[in-house]
């Protein structure tokens, strides 16, 4: 070998180390009532760290879904081919019960199975996001069937299942089922009262006519879909393949160019003369699909922790394997403040998603709960969907030149980063929600005054700020004031559950405000050591500090 191209200090593969091996989300695991799935969580979580499974997501992002909407003799069938290796994540993803399962899997014996499931969820999701998120959307439409009893005993066997099933068939004929959802159109976004699409009667059933802007993962099986009935808009189910087994139409007029999630096909279906069922009230839609909303905002957040998790364990690794001046990055002040301040915003943001995965399984039973699970779910997808894309940015420049290389595997997360934000309610439609909670559900408000009373003064003080604000809140603070308050339970939390040292340098950073704007300037006096030490484990890698690497 030329001496020319002898390779040194380079950083080697992030490979065969177990994702799980976090002490944060372990932790959170037993607190919340989980403990019984640690040792099934160390199986993902290896899995998740394996070359296998890193093959996987790399070939679903590069091989990204094609759109068929003719076989070749002319009949439309309106089909997405996906790379095998999109096929073998969904297959573990259902498999491992991150869909469906947890609703006809709870019990007495084994509490906490949301929590278990989020859990997963967000280990999972740290190896690759774009199948999350048929997994999110099956999930979150159980919960809104209950509207329609007779629609949940039909499907919802199959939706709970822990069989992926990929193909389009009668629904019957199949092991296993996948949901989307069709909300937005080009002329409402967010504004869905504003949709057109409109739903014409027809015996037990109805006809749907209109054009979808946005509707994710359109190989599921079925889809919720807003349109407006006589009575107004309301919630109807859509399946691709009708009961006796004729395809419904769906027509997929184009596959969107997006920025990032590039491994999740996102299309504009078209419906006319659709079959679709009646879920919910006519005039009730919104009322109706909110529960599904719910669910899939908590996965916003379980994916937003998800990815900071796996961007600043990255950065980590390159620190320990990178030497420049003479020293190991991770022994040098500067890039130690900076690990330590993004560990400690990744570390906040997985205990506030795992806090509401624990109240998303307690709120049947607990009226504390379900109360809490409505407004800290807001403030949870809010803060730490727009955290993500700070921290997956300031995670990329610990890397340096290579970190803007695709094959280190940060542009991914940097694409993936802004989506979770933007996905069921931009930041915007968040702030004003947690206005209409605020005005209209009181309890509420009491229970985020209940988790973020009387566990420090400094955060007591804050809650007296936020207080005194609600008798000015508009939309022009909405966003401060959501903003606040996410800070405030976040901090919270961490005092109540976390090290010493974590929480009070979270409480000093951001909630007095000692820090600076950017990361890495962390209050003097913070221990630095403590807040690395609570890094994801990587040092099972099977890699080599120091010496060449081939």
């Amino acid at each position: 070998m030329s001496a020319t191209h002898e390779v040194t200090n380079q950083v080697p593969d992030l490979v065969g180390h177990d994702v799980a091996a976090d002490p944060p989300l372990l932790e959170a695991l037993e607190r919340e009532g989980a403990g019984w799935y640690r040792d099934e969580l160390g199986e993902i979580g290896r899995l998740a760290g394996s070359a296998s499974a890193q093959e996987w997501a790399d070939a679903a992002h590069r091989h990204e879904p094609r759109l068929r909407t003719h076989d070749r003799v002319g009949h439309r069938v309106d089909e997405v081919d996906y790379d095998p290796g999109y096929h073998a994540l969904l297959t573990e993803a259902v498999g491992r019960g991150f869909a469906g399962a947890p609703w006809a899997e709870q019990s007495d014996d084994r509490p906490g199975a949301h929590v278990a499931r989020a859990a997963g969820f967000l280990t999972w999701s740290q190896l690759e996001a774009g199948h999350g998120c048929p997994i999110s959307m099956t999930y979150a439409v159980l919960p809104a069937l209950r509207a329609a009893p007779e629609l949940l005993a039909q499907y919802g066997p199959g939706l709970t299942s822990r069989a992926y099933d990929p193909g389009l068939r009668a629904p019957d004929a199949k092991r296993g089922l996948l949901a989307g959802m069709g909300m937005t159109e080009k002329q409402g976004g967010s504004d869905v009262r504003a949709n057109a699409t409109v739903a014409r009667p027809e015996g037990d059933h109805y006809r749907l006519t209109g054009h979808k802007w946005f509707t994710s993962a359109p190989m599921c099986d079925l889809f919720l879909v807003l349109a407006q009935a006589p009575g107004g808009l309301t919630c109807f189910l859509v399946p691709r393949v009708l009961p006796d087994g004729t395809r419904n139409t769906f027509r997929i007029q184009r596959l969107k160019d997006k920025l990032g999630n590039r491994s999740n096909a996102s299309s504009e279906p078209e419906f006319d003369e659709t079959v679709a069922w009646r879920v919910g009230d006519e005039g009730r839609g919104v009322r109706t699909i909110i529960e599904m909303v719910a669910c899939t905002r908590l996965d916003n957040a379980l994916g937003s922790a998800a990815g900071m998790r796996t961007a600043v364990s990255r950065a980590a690794h390159h620190a320990r394997y990178r030497s420049a001046f003479g020293r190991p990055l991770i022994s040098q002040p500067l890039m130690r403040e900076v690990l330590a301040d993004l560990a400690l915003e990744s570390e906040a943001a997985v205990t506030l998603a795992l806090r509401l995965a624990g109240a998303q399984d307690r709120s049947g039973t607990d009226e504390h709960e379900a109360a809490f699970r409505r407004i800290g779910v807001t403030l949870g997808k809010y803060w730490i969907c727009k955290r993500q894309t700070a921290v997956v940015g300031e995670a990329l420049e610990c890397l340096g030149g290579n970190g803007y290389v695709e094959e280190s595997g940060m542009p991914r997360l940097f694409r993936e980063s802004p989506l979770n934000s933007i996905w069921e309610g931009s930041g915007n439609v968040n702030a004003l929600d947690l206005l209409r909670i605020l005005a209209r559900e009181p309890a509420s408000l009491e229970a985020w005054r209940a988790e973020v009373s009387g566990v420090d003064d400094r955060i007591d003080a804050g809650r007296k700020e936020v207080e005194a604000e609600l008798a000015h809140a508009d939309e022009r603070s909405a966003r401060r004031l959501t903003e606040r308050m996410a800070v405030l339970l976040s901090g919270a939390l961490l005092v109540r559950h976390a090290p010493a040292s974590v929480a009070d340098a979270y409480v000093a950073a951001r909630v007095t405000g000692e820090s600076g704007y950017a990361f890495g300037t962390l209050p003097r006096g913070t221990d630095v050591d403590a807040l690395l030490a609570r890094l994801p484990e990587t040092e099972r890698s099977g890699a080599r500090r120091g010496g060449a690497v081939t």
